[in-house]
C-alpha cells in the first residue's frame, strides 16, 4: 500500500503502459514522493469526500509519459502527481479542487479541462510544506495546443 486508501498496483497502473509492455515501476526516491502525495494530498481530501475517489494517473516512468505525450517536466515522472476523478459521485471535481485549493498544501493544483462548472480530471503535485507554490491553474485547449492560465 501507498497509504491507507491507495495501492501501490492502483498508483503505478496504466492502460498505455500495459498494451505497450512499458514497466511503470518507481524507484524508491519515486517511491518516496508518492507516499508523501498520497498522505499529504489523497487521504486528507479522501476523509473530507468520505467516499472514493479515482486515481486516473499517479505516476508515469519517463518511457511512459512519452508514450501518453505528457510534458517532460511532469511531476508525475518524480512521483509527485495526481490526477483525481469523481468517478464515484461522493464529490465533484470541482468540489474536490476547491476543497484542495482553499485547505491544502500543494505544489500545483490544476483545473484540467472540462467547463467552467466542473473540470473533467484535477492533477494536484506535492513537494513540501516549505517549497509548495500554491500555483493554481487551469488547463485548456487553444489552436490544438494546451494553454495553462491562471486560476
Amino acid at each position: 500500500m501507498i497509504s491507507k486508501h491507495i495501492s501501490y498496483n492502483e498508483a503505478i497502473r496504466s492502460s498505455t503502459g500495459t498494451r505497450l509492455g512499458i514497466e511503470n515501476k518507481p524507484n524508491e526516491y519515486q517511491l518516496g514522493n508518492m507516499i508523501l502525495v498520497a498522505n499529504k494530498i489523497f487521504e486528507p481530501l479522501r476523509e473530507w469526500v468520505n467516499g472514493k475517489i479515482r486515481v486516473n494517473s499517479f505516476f508515469r516512468c519517463t518511457e511512459l509519459n512519452e508514450a501518453i505525450g505528457g510534458s517532460s517536466r511532469s511531476q508525475h515522472c518524480d512521483g509527485r502527481a495526481i490526477d483525481l476523478d469523481d468517478t464515484f459521485g461522493y464529490k465533484t471535481n470541482a468540489e474536490m479542487f476547491h476543497y484542495i485549493k482553499d485547505n491544502l498544501s500543494f505544489d500545483n493544483l490544476i483545473w484540467e479541462f472540462g467547463d467552467d462548472s466542473n473540470p473533467a480530471w484535477v492533477h494536484i503535485s506535492y513537494v513540501s510544506d516549505d517549497q509548495n507554490r500554491q500555483k493554481v491553474l487551469k488547463a485548456v485547449k487553444e489552436s490544438g495546443k494546451t494553454i495553462y492560465k491562471i486560476f
